[in-house]
């Protein structure tokens, strides 16, 4: 990114924020970077996430993509200031059975009231599993 990295005070309430999430610390999702206007966040594949398939379940990936982008945009947030998803289209293109799964968030437009943010989960590989598309409202 070209722009300045967070400050210690911004990483801190973010990390804060993560941990008043207890959906994501429950499914096992992980902070990976974070930086201005983009988040990468982790997440460990288990049985418990998998359908019977042996394939991690949508949900999981889409509960993954979610909070991807909601750290992304926090990122651009005055502290205070609150979102809420208002679309989530998702593109899976290929399964996930095994390792960690990565997403990487970019908020692609900041606008007054609507942000917009692409998101691609990679396997351990670094192969394209799912791509995505999600839109949320400033409050």
């Amino acid at each position: 990114m070209t722009e300045e990295a967070l400050s210690p005070d911004e990483l801190r309430r973010i990390n804060e924020a993560f941990e008043r999430v207890p959906y994501a610390r429950l499914i096992g999702i992980e902070v990976g970077k974070l930086e201005p206007g983009a988040a990468t966040l982790h997440l460990p594949v288990r049985d418990e996430l998998k359908q019977n398939l042996g394939v991690v379940h949508g949900g999981a990936t889409a509960s993954l993509i979610d909070t991807a982008s909601a750290f992304a945009i926090l990122t651009r947030l005055k502290p205070g200031e609150t979102t809420t998803t208002i679309d989530l289209t998702i593109h899976f293109l290929r399964p996930l059975t095994e390792g960690r799964a990565t997403a990487r968030a970019v908020v692609r437009r900041a606008g007054r009231r609507v942000l917009t943010v692409t998101v691609d989960v990679l396997d351990e590989a670094q192969n394209l599993v799912a791509t995505a598309v999600t839109s949320y409202l400033r409050l």
